[in-house]
C-alpha cells in the first residue's frame, strides 16, 4: 500500500512511530495499548528484543488480538522493520518506508509492505483481506491527516 504525502519525511516519520501517530491511523476502528512513558517507539530497539506487548482494541475497548512489539530493522527517519508475535500470528511483519517526494516539490511517499503466518494456516484466506482494509484504512488516515499528492 502506497500514498503520497504533503508533509515532510520527517513529520510523517515522527507522526508513525509515536503511539498517538499510530492510533490516529488506526481510529476509530482500532487501537492499540502502548506503555504510559511510550515515545519514539524506535528510540529504545535492538534486533528481535520484545519492547512492549500491545492489546489491539476493536472500539477502543474490545480486546481482538495482542502483539509484542519486536523491530528487526530501523532506519531512522526513513524505514522501520516490525517482526512480531501476535495471539493470531506466528509472524506478523510491517515495513513502512517514508520517501521524499523531491520530483514533486516536497512531501514524501509512505509504503507499507505486510507479511504474516497465521497460527491456523487455514485462516490466512479470512486475515488477508482484514488486513488490506485495515491497512487501506490507515493511509486514507494519512491523507487526511497530511494531505495528499497526486505522484503518479
Amino acid at each position: 500500500m502506497s500514498s503520497a504525502l504533503a508533509a515532510s519525511p520527517a513529520e510523517v516519520w515522527a507522526h508513525a512511530t509515536s503511539p498517538k501517530g499510530v492510533n490516529y491511523e488506526m481510529a476509530p476502528l482500532l487501537r492499540m495499548t502502548f506503555p504510559r512513558d511510550a515515545g519514539d517507539l524506535t528510540s529504545s530497539w535492538s534486533p528481535g528484543r520484545t519492547l512492549f506487548r500491545s492489546w489491539l482494541l476493536v472500539g477502543r475497548v474490545l480486546p481482538l488480538d495482542y502483539d509484542d512489539v519486536s523491530f528487526a530493522e530501523i532506519e531512522p527517519g526513513r524505514r522501520f522493520l516490525e517482526r512480531s508475535v501476535l495471539l493470531s500470528q506466528r509472524v506478523w511483519e510491517h515495513e513502512r518506508i517514508i520517501e521524499p517526494l523531491t520530483a514533486l516539490g516536497g512531501g514524501c511517499r509512505v509504503v507499507d509492505r505486510l507479511g504474516f503466518q497465521p497460527r491456523i494456516a487455514v485462516l490466512g484466506a479470512l486475515y488477508e483481506p482484514v488486513f488490506r482494509f485495515v491497512f487501506a484504512h490507515r493511509h486514507r488516515r494519512l491523507r487526511k491527516r497530511f494531505g495528499g499528492l497526486r505522484a503518479d
